[in-house]
């Protein structure tokens, strides 16, 4: 009899203490802020807020202020999330070769922005930003960095994203865009989500703003011809090379037929300067820019 007493007493002890280390873990917990994120799919921003703004999709002929936008989408899951931080926004868009436009650049250096990239195909259609959202919501909400998530989307593929980070414990917040017409947003994905918010005209009035006439033509303007485009190449390279030297160079020609990412943004950004005339979308062109780029350089080795 004693001895079942002493192990009662041991069982009562042990238990005492579980329950005191439980105790201190739900005080820690509850002291910890919850986090959330923001993951914005670019291609339905910019179709819908400029279709809403400008009254067309065309990201030509608007300008969208990224930073601004950004930061009101900050300040937006601030309130909304009020007992919470912001871990970071997730930025999601397509490019050729997954290459940073200048434009794309700019917004990576913004501060808790992290730009992820897909593939533009010849049509200019974007492949592989669901798989990007879907890997990101679910690692983050496995791996509990993240309590809440902003997804500002609207394609059906987004769904299995959704239902990904959900299994793991993360609410899922689905934030549209003020339809001129109908819906931007399938219905299976507002099916899915822990909550539904649409952010209207006035939102992003303030962000969105159609191009002059001039400046969209310079965009869509005449097209040149491949020699016209490898001749501006080659100017830029005899200018790129004058201002870095031999040495540059010598480090250069080993990636051939490659240029580095920021070489080749600059390269497509002055290109477009002296041309008046938008190379995105164009391949055949970029090519011959290239080639120009490469050929002044090789003769000059």
């Amino acid at each position: 009899m004693e001895v079942m007493n002493d192990d009662l007493a041991a069982l009562g002890a042990r238990i005492d203490r579980t329950n005191e280390l439980l105790e201190r873990m739900l005080a820690e917990v509850a002291k910890t802020p919850s986090t959330h994120a923001i993951f914005v799919d670019a291609g339905y921003l910019y179709a819908a807020a400029g279709r809403l703004v400008a009254g067309t999709e065309d990201r030509r002929a608007f300008d969208l202020d990224a930073e601004g936008l950004i930061e009101a989408l900050i300040d937006r899951a601030r309130s909304v999330f009020a007992d919470s931080r912001l871990l970071r926004v997730y930025w999601y868009d397509g490019a050729r070769r997954r290459i940073h436009t200048a434009e794309q650049q700019t917004i990576a250096e913004l501060p808790d922005v992290k730009v992820r990239l897909g593939n533009l195909n010849a049509n200019n259609q974007q492949k592989g930003v669901d798989s990007l959202i879907r890997s990101d919501l679910e690692s983050l909400a496995r791996h509990r960095a993240i309590s809440d998530a902003a997804l500002l989307g609207g394609d059906e593929d987004l769904v299995s994203a959704v239902e990904a980070a959900q299994g793991y414990g993360a609410r899922v917040h689905l934030w549209g865009i003020e339809a001129p017409d109908g819906r931007n947003q399938a219905e299976p994905l507002l099916w899915e989500v822990d909550s539904q918010r649409t952010l209207d005209l006035d939102f992003f009035k303030p962000y969105v703003s159609r191009r002059t006439s001039a400046a969209y033509e310079a965009a869509t303007g005449t097209r040149p011809t491949r020699e016209d485009v490898r001749f501006v190449g080659a100017q830029i390279a005899a200018k790129w090379l004058a201002a870095r030297g031999r040495e540059a160079l010598a480090d250069l020609l080993p990636g051939h037929p490659y240029l580095p990412g920021s070489v080749d943004q600059d390269l497509l950004v002055e290109a477009e300067g002296l041309l008046q005339y938008s190379l995105r979308g164009q391949a055949d062109l970029r090519r011959a820019l290239r080639d120009g780029f490469w050929g002044h350089l090789q003769g000059q080795y």
